[in-house]
């Protein structure tokens, strides 16, 4: 699945979109992904994510392995905004990297990018979407890779 292709625009640095203060980002709804850069892929045995409710987002480095998925740089595939949801791209995206610096933020799906030692490293895309419903096409998305690789994204644990 080439993204550029079909619409997905950024391909910059979670560390990029952090110091930019999340200004490249639109306040409109779509889809977004987190996509590896090529770079070799270390495991942290603590998630530096958020302890969202007090629940701890860590899992154990096997279960982060058995979730890998080999010949793509798709890891997690989100949505923001819809019929049923105010938020945006730019909000849902902020929301994610606040959850990913430790945050106590409810953005508990893509949890397992946050226990990737070289997660600022990252890259994320999205896609405005205003004729389509965001979760409609985060499904359609999900299904297409499922297809492909027989499982689902990384970090994303649920369809």
């Amino acid at each position: 699945m080439n993204l550029q292709q079909i619409g997905f625009k950024g391909f910059l640095s979670l560390r990029e979109v952090i110091d930019s203060k999340y200004n490249m980002i639109p306040n409109l709804m779509g889809v977004y992904v987190i996509l590896s850069n090529d770079k070799i892929i270390t495991f942290l045995d603590e998630s530096v994510g958020g302890h969202f409710k007090r629940k701890n987002p860590t899992i154990d480095k096997s279960s982060l392995k058995d979730n890998w998925v080999d010949g793509t740089s798709i890891l997690y595939v989100g949505k923001a905004g819809g019929t049923k949801s105010g938020s945006t791209l730019k909000k849902r995206i902020r929301q994610y990297m606040l959850f990913g610096s430790g945050k106590p933020v409810g953005h508990w799906g893509g949890r397992l990018i946050w226990q990737i030692k070289e997660n600022r490293d990252l890259l994320l895309a999205y896609k405005i979407l205003d004729k389509i419903e965001p979760r409609e096409y985060e499904k359609e998305l999900i299904a297409d890779f499922s297809r492909e690789f027989g499982r689902l994204p990384f970090a994303n644990l649920a369809h």
